[in-house]
C-alpha cells in the first residue's frame, strides 16, 4: 500500500469497480478448495510449467506471467474447477466480501458463459451461483452488482451468437439479471467488427454494450468498438491516448473507459504505472474507471490499483472526486442509485478537506 499523504483519502473514497473477472477472482486457495471438493486432480491439468503442489507454488507461478497468452492458459486452468452452482456463489461472494473490504460500492462483474457451457457447465448452472452470491452481498453490505456476460473471441461467432441467444432467450437481458454485454479475451484473434452481427442484435434490444479493445491492439480497435459495435464503453483502451482525435471522441461521448494499470503492467503492455493515460485522461476530459481486472491472479485488488495510481501521478483530492464521480457517472445502474454514489463520494471528499483545513 501507498504511504502518500492522500492514503486515507483513497482507502475512504467510495469506488466503482466497472473492470473484474469474477474467474479471475479465483484465488489458489479457492482453486484447491474446489478441486478437492469436486474431487478434480490438478496434476492432470496438461500444463508444462506443472503440476503444483500446493496454492503457495501456484501463487508464485502467478508472478511470472510472460504474456496475455502465458496468463490466459492459466486463467482457463482455474476455471476448470468450477462446476456447481455452489462453487461460482462461493466464488462471487468471495470477491464481494473484498470488495467490501475496500469500499467498494457498485461492482459490475464480468464472467464468460462459453468457458463454461464449452465443459458442460450449464448457463443456468452459473447464473444460479451468480445470483445467489449477489443476494446474500447486496443484504450483507453497502453494495449494488450487476453482472455482464462476455462473448470470448476466440470461441468465434458462431458461439457468441448461441450465447448471446441464450442469454436473451432466459429473459435475463430484458430482467436486468445481467446489465449489459461485452466482449473478452486475446483481441489479436478478431477485430471487433468480427463480432458485429451480435452487437448489432444486442443494440436494437436496447442492450447496454462494452468491449475489451486497446489493450493488445492498436488505437483502431478503439474505434472500431465504438463506430461499428456501437459501444458505451470501451474496457483498457489505454491505447487511446495515442490518437488525439480518438481522445476527443471519447470526451464528447463520455465513454467510459475501464482502465486496468495493474494487469497491464503485469502482462507487458505498459512499462509501468507512469505510462498509463491517467494525467492524459484527466486533462482532456475523457472518463475513465480504476479497475483490478484479474485480482487473484496479479495479486492485486482495486484499491492496490488506486493506490499504484496515486504513487506514479501524485494525484489531488480534486482529481481522485473528478475520478470518482466520473465512474459514478458513467455506471450501469439506476440513476438513484448514481445520486446515492455521488453523495457518499461527496461527503468523503468534503470530510478530507475539513480535516486538512482546505
Amino acid at each position: 500500500m501507498c504511504k502518500d499523504k492522500l492514503h486515507e483519502l483513497l482507502v475512504t473514497l467510495p469506488k466503482c469497480e466497472h473492470h473484474i473477472h469474477i474467474e479471475g477472482a479465483l484465488t489458489p486457495h479457492l482453486l484447491f478448495k474446489l478441486a478437492a471438493r469436486n474431487n478434480i486432480d490438478l496434476t492432470s491439468i496438461d500444463d508444462h510449467d506443472g503440476p503444483y503442489a500446493n496454492e503457495e507454488q501456484l501463487q508464485a507461478r502467478y508472478g511470472s506471467f510472460t504474456s496475455l497468452t502465458d496468463f490466459i492458459r492459466y486463467f482457463s486452468f482455474g476455471s476448470t474447477v468450477l462446476i456447481t452452482a455452489e462453487d461460482f456463489e462461493e466464488l462471487a461472494y468471495t470477491y464481494f466480501v473484498k470488495a467490501h473490504e475496500q469500499n467498494v460500492k457498485h461492482a459490475e462483474v464480468f464472467f464468460d458463459p462459453q468457458a463454461h457451457t464449452s465443459r458442460g457447465i450449464t448457463y443456468s448452472t452459473v447464473l444460479q451461483g451468480l445470483s445467489r452470491a449477489k443476494q446474500r452481498a447486496q443484504g450483507d453490505f453497502d453494495i449494488s452488482i450487476a453482472y455482464i456476460p462476455c462473448i470470448l473471441r476466440h470461441h468465434g461467432l458462431q458461439s457468441a451468437t448461441r450465447m448471446f441467444q441464450e442469454v436473451t432467450d432466459a429473459g435475463h437481458f430484458a430482467e436486468n439479471t445481467v446489465a449489459g454485454l461485452g466482449m473478452a479475451g486475446d483481441e489479436l484473434v478478431h477485430p471487433p467488427e468480427y463480432f458485429k452481427p451480435v452487437f448489432d442484435a444486442a443494440r436494437s434490444a436496447g442492450i447496454r454494450c462494452t468491449a475489451h479493445v486497446g489493450q493488445a491492439g492498436p488505437a483502431t480497435f478503439v474505434s472500431s468498438a465504438i463506430e461499428n459495435l456501437r459501444t458505451g464503453r470501451v474496457d483498457h483502451a489505454w491505447i487511446a491516448k495515442t490518437d488525439s482525435q480518438l481522445m476527443q471522441r471519447l470526451a464528447e461521448t463520455n465513454t467510459l473507459v475501464t482502465l486496468c494499470p495493474i494487469s497491464n503492467v503485469t502482462l507487458g503492455f505498459i512499462g509501468s504505472i507512469a505510462e498509463a493515460p491517467i494525467r492524459e485522461f484527466l486533462d482532456r476530459g475523457v472518463r475513465f474507471s480504476v479497475n483490478s481486472d484479474d485480482p487473484a491472479y496479479f495479486g492485486k485488488y482495486v484499491q492496490e490499483n488506486f493506490c499504484a495510481v496515486q504513487e506514479a501521478f501524485n494525484l489531488s483530492a480534486s482529481d481522485w472526486s473528478t475520478i470518482a464521480i466520473n465512474a459514478v457517472e458513467g455506471s450501469w445502474c439506476s440513476d438513484e442509485r448514481k445520486k446515492v454514489l455521488k453523495q457518499q463520494v461527496a461527503a468523503v471528499i468534503s470530510r478530507w478537506h475539513a480535516a486538512q483545513g482546505t
